[in-house]
């Protein structure tokens, strides 16, 4: 990790959560001591599935006023969502760098609604299809399984592209998203990962608190080595 990253942040993703209890499940990730909510949107276009659009989030908001709301958006032209999302009450737009054929422009689209932009990349696309974009957002998304699905195994092979990032753009927030858990937090955090999505293991854990906090902890302290190594 050549430079400093941003601060450790613990967003749970309620992908695998009890969808019919979806308010009072992000609440109680909240109430675990979560510092932001991953919402996934999926289309069954771009990935093979189908969750929700901006009504939920909309539904959602009033309920938590003041919760930072990440938008995975894991869906084909995302261009044309970003207003309905940002009017549902969106913190930030993040969008797949494969599913636009400009990724540029709707980054600007992002931008000018005041929401924070993140662009993120399945894991057969090279990390390096970044670069002339990484400058012009907020966050970075390294999925490290094939988006589409909760419970998948999580893809160690996918830690050299958050290395990259963290080496040749130090000050970017980079979030990773799939299988990540306190078994695979570590190889996260040492990457140069700060932003840490977690699904079944934070939902399904018997302690989501003790589990949140662990895993905030191990990334704070490898910044911190980082730090001290610079």
């Amino acid at each position: 990790m050549a430079d400093s990253c941003g601060k450790a942040k613990i967003g749970p993703s309620i992908l695998n959560a009890d969808l019919s209890q979806l308010a009072s499940e992000c609440q109680r990730m909240m109430d675990s001591g979560a510092d932001y909510l991953h919402l996934d949107v999926m289309d069954g276009q771009f990935v093979p599935n189908l969750t929700f659009g901006h009504p939920v989030v909309k539904c959602l908001r009033p309920k938590m006023p003041n919760v930072f709301f990440d938008m995975h958006m894991m869906v084909a032209a995302p261009e044309q969502w970003i207003e309905g999302m940002h009017a549902a009450g969106a913190n930030q737009y993040t969008f797949h760098q494969e599913a636009t054929e400009d990724p540029k422009s709707c980054i600007r689209k992002i931008k000018e609604t005041g929401m924070k932009a993140g662009i993120g990349i399945k894991p057969n696309t090279p990390v390096e299809v970044l670069d002339p974009y990484v400058d012009l957002v907020d966050m970075v998304l390294i999925m490290t399984v094939e988006p589409g699905f909760g419970g998948q195994k999580f893809m160690a092979d996918m830690m050299p592209k958050i290395q990259y990032l963290r080496e040749h753009f130090g000050h970017i927030d980079i979030e990773v998203d799939g299988g990540v858990g306190p078994a695979t937090i570590q190889q996260c955090a040492d990457a140069g990962a700060n932003m840490i999505v977690s699904g079944s293991a934070v939902t399904g854990s018997e302690n989501p608190r003790e589990t949140i906090n662990y895993m905030r902890n191990v990334v704070e302290e490898a910044i911190q080595k980082s730090q001290l190594e610079r």
